[in-house]
């Protein structure tokens, strides 16, 4: 399988010229009968060795949080304090937790550091020098959630997270830390993937800043704090979904790697903004609160969902939220009396109205773009033309 992004990189090399690959992608529009762009294509194994490095890769981190841990063991070790004979005393189980503790902190801190520094070095080879995908995605992830969770074992070290307020700034910290991670990495290697881990980190941090305001010096209770967080996900949600529509905007045919950063961006915001919509509707806290007027909302907005996806070309927004309309449906064939095909009922229509967009998304796709107003028109990815 070959990316666009190999495609330019043959073109820049001189081995396929400007107009081949062009020919190229215009003949796979014609076989697949989908303009490329709409296919949202995004490179995640070039073939199977790319699963048997993975593997390896994992095995390979594993070990090295293994590891983390069993110093974290020998530095700070837990007492045995159970036996048959006799029940420990109060004493003995605040000394048992207070070591616990201790040690938990140390195996997030070691472990963390260590998985870091190993996926840094084999990123060396697998990513700059393979251009391996699947790898190239676990070991970043391993490399940013590694910086993440070093920087929080320092916080649990100090005990720092045992307040509300203090923890939450370790939690921002540790967000930097990610997000300086991200950024060195993506100046080294340039996986896609890279800049949607670095949003997520800037994102926690920001959120966690707040936070740790909130239980500070405003002395907000828990429950406050919980609905601010979900207003603060939300609008973290669509300061990325402005993020990834800047990168999308900037390679509207969709030829670049601009495309599979904004790809993996808008696989970040689509969740951050679905969960706090849906969840303030009151679909994830069980049936009994659910009534008709709530799934009635979650249907519409979920079609407002399907026409901005349309718009911008992206189908990440009908992913994430598909879990609460299943939900939604589904209490509406239950309480309009159809309880013995009420998953039938709902499985039957989700799976034909995704697979009918599927089918007739570029044909839909055009309608909606041309109701658009002409500067929007002009920003969003370019309609795609199925051939005859």
């Amino acid at each position: 399988m070959y990316s666009e992004e190999d495609l330019n990189s043959a073109v820049t090399a001189g081995a396929l010229s400007a107009e081949a690959a062009a020919s190229f992608r215009a003949h796979m529009t014609q076989v697949r009968e989908m303009p490329r762009g709409d296919e949202e294509n995004f490179r995640l194994i070039n073939s199977f060795n790319d699963i048997f490095v993975a593997i390896g890769v994992i095995i390979m981190l594993v070990a090295a949080g293994a590891i983390g841990q069993a110093i974290a063991s020998a530095f700070a070790p837990v007492p045995q304090i159970w036996d048959l004979t006799s029940e420990p005393t109060e004493a003995q189980l605040a000394a048992w937790s207070a070591a616990s503790e201790w040690q938990s902190a140390l195996t997030t801190l070691f472990a963390g550091a260590l998985i870091a520094a190993t996926a840094w070095p084999l990123s060396e080879f697998f990513t700059r020098r393979r251009r391996m995908a699947l790898p190239s995605i676990i070991l970043l992830l391993a490399f940013v959630g590694g910086c993440f969770a070093g920087a929080l074992g320092i916080g649990l070290s100090l005990g720092a997270m045992d307040n509300e307020s203090t923890g939450a700034l370790f939690v921002a910290g540790a967000g930097v830390l990610a997000a300086g991670g991200a950024w060195l990495h993506w100046k080294r290697f340039m996986v896609p993937i890279t800049v949607a881990a670095g949003a997520a980190a800037a994102a926690v941090t920001v959120i966690a800043l707040i936070v740790s305001l909130l239980y500070g010096p405003l002395g907000l209770n828990e429950e406050t704090v919980g609905d601010a967080l979900l207003a603060l996900t939300f609008g973290m949600g669509l300061g990325v979904f402005a993020f990834a529509m800047r990168w999308d905007m900037s390679d509207r045919e969709r030829t670049t790697r601009r495309s599979d950063v904004a790809f993996w961006l808008h696989l970040l915001a689509a969740p951050m903004i679905a969960h706090p919509v849906f969840y303030s509707l009151g679909v994830m806290e069980g049936g009994d609160q659910v009534g008709v007027a709530e799934a009635v909302g979650v249907l519409a907005i979920y079609v407002l969902f399907g026409l901005v996806a349309l718009a911008i070309d992206r189908r990440a927004l009908l992913v994430s939220a598909l879990a609460y309309v299943l939900v939604a449906l589904a209490f509406l064939f239950d309480r309009f009396g159809a309880v013995e095909l009420t998953f039938a009922l709902t499985a039957l229509v989700i799976g034909s109205a995704l697979l009918s967009l599927s089918a007739f998304w570029t044909p839909i796709r055009n309608r909606v773009v041309a109701g658009l107003p002409n500067g929007w028109q002009t920003r969003v990815p370019v309609a795609g033309v199925v051939p005859g």
